[in-house]
């Protein structure tokens, strides 16, 4: 039965913690112990993080005041009050991000060499080439718009970049509209590197904004240019398909993702220069107010700044190179993979352990003429993927391949149409999960023959089978072929494909139908411990804690008396340290060099020590709209080295961490003697270099 909820003043707000989370990422850019480049990603980072919250969060909550929503969740806050909130938050928020930019990062940048030159400051050698440059890549590309009752107002592209020209004159047809609209196409590049030659330096830039700047009246020849003006609009990008109505999911979203990016306007950026004038009749023509407003000093599509480290050959400027680590068993190129995992179940912790072993794990299975059968989940994978590559050759040599591509993976779903139809292609068998559930499980099975009959092998994980991320997220994936482990995958990958009413596994809690009641019975039980004078305890890690039954359970496990730790990256709902009530639970927020993905989750149970890896947060949706995965450490060693790396080192760092207190604010957790950080010190152990 489910708990009564408290009150509404015990939960936190889900978008107030959202951006909570962009502060402590900001923070990250603020602080000088970092190197100059990696601060600039994360400025970058978060602008990326807040695009992708207008985008969602905030087009939800006009979505909810449109329809006259009176609550927005177990907070109980109006929708209409969160949105002044986050508004307020916002322009704070964007406002310290540019300051920061415009005071801090590049004049810091200028002083190692590396420069974003303004127009003032160019020479005239420097003017010429820039000049030769607009006319030979930008002029032939660019279509300005004038605006009159035969060019309406354009249609203008989520996130992308255009120019607002203010126009004084006549055109050669006697026209005077006064106002035109210059659109950037996407194929252009935002930053342009100045050839050394010209500069004294090897890494000089210019903004594509700037050179448009500098030659407007070029597009407009005969008349002045009053004023020109960057702006970008952000739209809403929660794609709707009505799975249930659809034939062919695939098609159907085929014929929706373009239009996410002309869904409903949230949020104008504009540059600072823009008149009040062209405000208003931006804001007017997207349908905004003016709290929508965003006047940025700098270029309004910072998040493509994204590039410059990549660009800049400084790795002075940077976080140091590191090998990821292969344990010892897994080394010997001569083994077969299979061979190895028969010996014992092996733990991979990600990105301080390489990837590899999980390529190599699809890749010899696509090989191995013993091997009959792979079926594997993929939620995101990336657009070049090895391992998606590998599947489609296995299903070309004969072998039975079974995919379940998660179509509807948001921003990823472009990719996963095109795996999908390549792996149909090839003759895999491609499914697309359940109707009104998103498969989120990560899991693997290879079937193959061998001496003593067929014999599975899995690979589960709490991270996407994504090479890329896996050396910038962290997370565990385990190899095992324990039998009553495979039965269940396969259990899961029946009901995946086919039909059939749900069986009881052995080792897995799954969502939707076990995980919530799973979950919330071993904190249950920590109570019980707790009142019996056992050992109790728990310690969860997540990225996200927003389920309200899950919170009034670990509510109740501090009232009698368990000890609980809970490392959660981004938003909580729960808010720790209210006596009576929460006064045993602590709350941090780990924000470093790696994203923390891991989903950990320890339950001391009296002794037992149960250990969980899973691919779900605890979050409404995980628990119950997603096809979701948990499953057991049993092997002791393994299950100490999950302790030992996945959970002790975060609840020591002092250097990364952040507390958050009752009203949901987060602290800065700062050693004061011995520094210990999380990550540096999984990566030293894993040899880095």
């Amino acid at each position: 039965m489910a708990n009564k909820l408290t009150s509404p003043q015990h939960y936190l707000n889900r978008e107030l913690g959202l951006l909570e989370f962009n502060r402590r990422v900001l923070a990250q850019a603020e602080d000088p112990s970092h190197p100059l480049l990696e601060r600039l990603r994360y400025l970058c980072i978060v602008s990326s993080n807040l695009d992708e919250f207008f985008e969602i969060r905030v087009a939800g909550l006009k979505e909810q005041i449109n329809l006259g929503s009176p609550s927005g969740g177990p907070d109980g806050m109006n929708p209409r009050h969160v949105f002044r909130l986050v508004s307020e938050i916002s322009h704070g928020f964007v406002d310290r991000q540019y300051q920061m930019l415009n005071d801090g990062i590049l004049p810091a940048l200028a002083e190692q060499g590396i420069r974003f030159l303004r127009r003032s400051d160019w020479t005239e050698a420097q003017r010429e080439w820039i000049k030769s440059f607009f006319f030979r890549e930008l002029m032939p590309v660019l279509t300005p718009i004038g605006l009159d009752p035969s060019h309406p107002f354009p249609r203008v592209l989520n996130k992308s970049l255009n120019f607002a020209i203010e126009l004084e004159g006549r055109d050669a047809f006697g026209r005077n509209s006064g106002t035109a609209i210059v659109q950037a196409p996407r194929i252009l590049p935002r930053v342009i590197q100045i050839p050394p030659e010209l500069c004294g330096g090897e890494y000089d830039f210019v903004f594509l904004s700037s050179i448009l700047h500098a030659h407007v009246d070029e597009l407009f020849v005969g008349m002045t240019v009053l004023q020109c003006s960057q702006f970008r609009v952000t739209r809403n990008s929660d794609l709707f398909v009505d799975e249930e109505e659809v034939k062919n999911l695939r098609i159907a979203l085929q014929g929706e993702l373009p239009q996410r990016h002309f869904g409903n306007a949230v949020r104008l950026e504009v540059a600072e220069n823009c008149s009040e004038t062209m405000a208003e009749f931006l804001l007017q023509q997207f349908g905004l107010t003016p709290d929508d407003l965003y006047r940025v000093n700098g270029p309004v599509n910072l998040a493509r700044l994204m590039q410059i480290p990549d660009r800049v050959d400084r790795p002075d400027l940077k976080f140091p190179q590191f090998i990821p680590g292969v344990p010892a068993i897994l080394q010997k190129k001569a083994a077969s993979i299979f061979q190895v995992i028969r010996k014992g179940d092996i733990l991979l912790h990600h990105p301080f352990e390489s990837f590899q072993p999980v390529i190599r794990f699809i890749q010899e299975a696509a090989s191995d003429p013993k091997v009959i059968a792979i079926k594997q989940t993929v939620y995101r994978t990336g657009t070049d993927s090895i391992i998606m590559e590998a599947l489609i050759g296995a299903a070309q040599r004969g072998k039975e391949v079974t995919v379940v591509v998660e179509l509807l993976a948001r921003f990823d779903e472009e990719a996963n149409i095109n795996w999908a139809g390549r792996l149909e292609e090839a003759g895999a068998h491609v499914v697309y999960g359940v109707v009104g559930h998103k498969t989120h499980a990560k899991m693997a099975m290879v079937v193959r023959r061998e001496g003593d009959g067929l014999r599975r092998y899995v690979h589960l994980g709490t991270g996407n089978y994504h090479p890329r991320t896996a050396r910038l997220y962290t997370d565990f994936g385990l190899f095992t072929c324990k039998e009553e482990i495979c039965s269940d995958v396969n259990d899961v990958f029946m009901q995946l494909t086919g039909l059939g009413r749900v069986g009881k596994l052995r080792h897995l809690w799954q969502s939707p139908f076990t995980l919530h009641a799973q979950i919330l019975q071993a904190i249950r039980e920590e109570g019980k411990h707790a009142a019996d004078g056992l050992p109790s305890g728990i310690i969860a890690k997540m990225n996200s804690l927003l389920e309200p039954e899950i919170i009034e359970a670990l509510y109740d496990a501090s009232r009698a008396g368990v000890k609980i730790d809970l490392i959660v990256r981004g938003v909580c709902a729960l808010r720790p340290g209210i006596p009576g009530l929460s006064e045993n639970i602590r709350v941090r927020s780990i924000i470093g060099r790696f994203l923390e993905h891991s989903r950990i989750f320890y339950f001391r149970g009296g002794g037992a020590q149960n250990v969980y890896l899973s691919s779900a947060d605890w979050m409404d949706r995980n628990f119950f709209r997603r096809i979701e995965i948990c499953f057991p450490v049993l092997d002791s060693k393994l299950k100490r080295r999950v302790i030992q790396e996945g959970l002790k080192p975060y609840l020591r760092d002092n250097c990364q961490a952040w507390e958050m207190d009752m009203e949901g604010h987060y602290h800065r957790k700062r050693g004061r003697s011995k520094i210990c950080s999380a990550q540096a010190e999984l990566l030293s152990a894993k040899k880095a270099v």
